[in-house]
Order: C-alpha cells, then structure tokens, then sequence
C-alpha cells in the first residue's frame, strides 16, 4: 500500500483534528498566491514588450483551468483521499512555475500562458477542493468554520504572496528601476519554497477514524 493512498491515511481514534487545517492551510495558501499574479502583469509586461492586457489573460487562463479542473476531479479526489490529491496539485501547481520560469528565460510567453496558466490552473483546481472536503469530514459539528477556515487560507495565500513577490523581485533583479529582471529567480524561489510547504501539509494531512 502506498503511503498516498486513501486507506494509508486514516487516522488512529486519538488524533488531533485541529492539525487537519494546518494541513489544508498549506495548500491554500500556497495556491492563493494566483490572486497575487498581478504583480507580475506589469514586469511580465515590460519584459515580453506587450500590453498588461496580454498577461493579464494569464490569470484568467488559470482560473478558467480551477472552475473546470475542480469540477472534473471532484469525484477522484473523493476517491483517491486528499494526500494523493495534494501531491497532484503541488505537483501541478511547482511545475506550472518551473515551466513559466522557462518561457521567461527562453521570451516564449506561450510557455507562461500553458505553465502557470493551464498547469497551473489545473493544480489549482484540484488544491481547491481537497482541503474543503477533508475539513467538512472532520468538522461535521461546525460545517461553516470549516468552509472557512479553507476560504480565509486561499485568500490570505494572495496577502502574503503579494508583498513576498514584490520583495523577491527586488531583491533579484539587478536594476534598482525595474522589478523586471528579478522575475525568474523569483518564480524559481516561489516553486521550491510552495514545494515544501505543500509537501508538509501532505504529510499531515489524514482523513478520520471510522470510529
């Protein structure tokens, strides 16, 4: 049996639920970071030499790829249990920034539409829903903090990612006028540190006891 699997993940009777939304805060706020992307329209811009418009379409592309990656893996996560799903979302959601560091690297803005844009929707997708899912399982008494405490994560991944960007940016590029040249570093820095995070809640994670 793997250690992804539903059955590997059923927690002992005595088991801390209150760790379960550390578990599915590290997913969400690593995925909220999509709602900090506009940050990056202006130095994508810049860097591409198109108009904020065209990369603006990239978050849009990604949020496209959560509505349908949510509704066409609802039943697999279901199926498979929110570790696995998290792994897949990660996955999705790291290599999505590693292929988007590419198109920067290589001036293919078509590899920043399809690494963040539909990879990375498609983890964002599946990310989504696992925690919520997972959190309304063990908080049958309080449905509504549940749903909230998934919700606040998603939004507090873009308050914290946003400034964090900024700041990486920064601090990479090597043009006190331009964030510009600190974009690839930064989307690299961003990958490894949500890796680890998203990693860790994957290994909490657990679903409850029948008993």
């Amino acid at each position: 049996m793997s250690v992804l699997d539903r059955d590997a993940i059923i927690a002992p009777v005595s088991f801390n639920r209150w760790l379960i939304p550390a578990a599915a805060l590290a997913i969400h706020l690593s995925i909220g970071q999509a709602y900090a992307f506009s940050v990056f329209k202006a130095p994508l811009a810049e860097h591409f030499e198109v108009g904020e418009v065209a990369t603006g379409w990239i978050f849009s592309v990604a949020i496209g790829m959560l509505g349908i990656s949510a509704a066409i893996a609802g039943p697999w996560v279901e199926r498979v249990g929110p570790r696995k799903a998290m792994v897949a979302s990660g996955t999705a959601w790291v290599v999505g920034f590693f292929v988007a560091t590419l198109g920067i690297w290589t001036d293919q803005l078509w590899l920043v539409y399809f690494g963040y844009g539909f990879i990375g929707g498609i983890g964002l997708g599946i990310g989504y829903i696992s925690p919520v899912s997972t959190l309304m399982k063990w908080f049958p008494d309080r449905p509504g903090l549940a749903t909230g405490l998934a919700i606040m994560g998603f939004g507090g991944g873009a308050l914290i990612a946003s400034p964090l960007s900024n700041d990486l940016m920064s601090l990479f590029s090597d043009d006190p006028d331009s964030l510009t040249p600190g974009m690839p570093a930064t989307f690299l820095t961003l990958a490894i540190l949500y890796l680890v995070i998203i990693a860790l809640g994957a290994f909490v994670i657990r679903l409850p006891h029948p008993d």
